[in-house]
């Protein structure tokens, strides 16, 4: 998807464009060949982890309004069996689940398929994550970063692959982040477990694509929630991370380490990007027949992938020469090159006659 349509989360733009308002709508780039208003489609059954969170919720809704099956997939040490249960219905099944437990995600995939006896499209909108510099982050917040972030990653897909191949068919949603595509200074581990995830489905994606099995990693930048029900139905506007207090080598006031810290604190809850107009292209992804690798949602994600990969290929550029081989000689060059060698054997003859003459005349 262009960096233009990307950016129209943020800021739509009038019809006509690549990814333009078709009555109304934001559409992926026909190449994608997504749904089309009012065209028929399959119903999909999704699960999704991580429902009950800021992205979570939006695309849930906007699943369910779309006429899509959905198993909303909450947290067990956020939200109660009660809050879950209240969900149900014959288009929704509540469910709570620790990501991070293989056995927990294993028995969300079972009742799915033993309540709607199917499964097309699995999302991970869980994640975790803490604001602090590197140094600072003890083991136990580190490791259970991971263990949320990758790990739980890992163990939905090695849940649901089985299905998918036996299918022969299937597409994984897995959110991502900016913080998966350049380092974030104060959100050093968590980058890194999104450079993990990263790396994996990218690798997963050669392994699966003979069984008609895709994958999209979502990076979405700076999302608010601007459902219309927000205000009644609140959440931390931050809710996924733990800020840490910084020591005292991070902590003054132009720390690069609180970089994260003061970003968060300048935002508040005027983050740039829809959730809406976000949910909306995901559940795009799930319905489209051609989905990308990437979706880089909002204008400050499109902006700040930009810059890094234009810094990495200056880079590339500005080293290269230390890896590849001397250029060949030009027909110009070689001409010097002979030029000179000639230049050179007239003054050694020039030598060799001035020396006869001081011979002459010294005889």
């Amino acid at each position: 998807m262009d960096s233009r349509a990307m950016s129209e989360v943020a800021h739509p733009s009038p019809a006509g464009s690549t990814a333009s308002l078709l009555r109304g709508k934001l559409l992926l780039p026909a190449s994608c060949e997504p749904p089309m208003p009012n065209a028929p489609r399959k119903q999909l059954v999704w699960i999704v982890f991580g429902g009950t969170g800021h992205m979570g919720r939006s695309l849930v809704k906007c699943a369910l309004a779309r006429g899509d099956l959905v198993v909303d997939v909450g947290r067990t040490f956020e939200t109660t069996p009660e809050e879950m249960a209240s969900q149900h219905d014959e288009n929704c099944l509540g469910l709570l689940c620790d990501v991070r437990a293989r056995q927990s995600v294993a028995q969300v995939v079972e009742r799915t398929l033993d309540h709607f006896s199917r499964i097309d499209v699995v999302v991970n909108c869980s994640g975790y994550g803490v604001i602090g510099a590197c140094e600072d982050q003890d083991e136990h917040e580190i490791r259970n970063q991971f263990e949320t972030n990758f790990m739980g990653t890992l163990h939905i897909i090695q849940a649901t692959l089985p299905y998918f191949r036996q299918q022969n068919g299937g597409r994984y949603l897995i959110f991502s982040s900016t913080s998966g595509a350049l380092g974030v200074p104060g959100l050093g581990p968590y980058c890194a477990t999104k450079y993990a995830v990263e790396g994996l489905i990218e690798a997963m994606l050669y392994e699966i694509d003979s069984f008609n099995i895709k994958a999209t990693l979502v990076e979405p930048g700076l999302v608010r929630r601007d459902e219309p029900d927000s205000q009644e139905n609140p959440l931390p506007t931050w809710g996924h991370f733990l800020i840490k207090p910084a020591s005292e080598a991070y902590g003054h006031s132009t720390s690069p380490a609180l970089h994260a810290k003061r970003m968060v604190q300048w935002l508040g809850d005027r983050q740039p990007t829809s959730a809406v107009k976000c949910a909306e292209l995901v559940w795009q992804l799930a319905h489209c027949s051609y989905p990308p690798l990437r979706l880089v949602l909002g204008s400050y994600a499109i902006e700040s992938i930009r810059d890094r990969l234009r810094s990495v290929t200056e880079e590339l550029e500005d080293w290269k020469h230390l890896n590849y081989p001397a250029a060949p000689e030009t027909e110009d060059a070689n001409k010097e090159k002979e030029d000179k060698e000639k230049g050179e054997k007239d003054d050694e003859e020039g030598d060799s006659t001035a020396e006869g003459v001081d011979q002459m005349d010294t005889t």
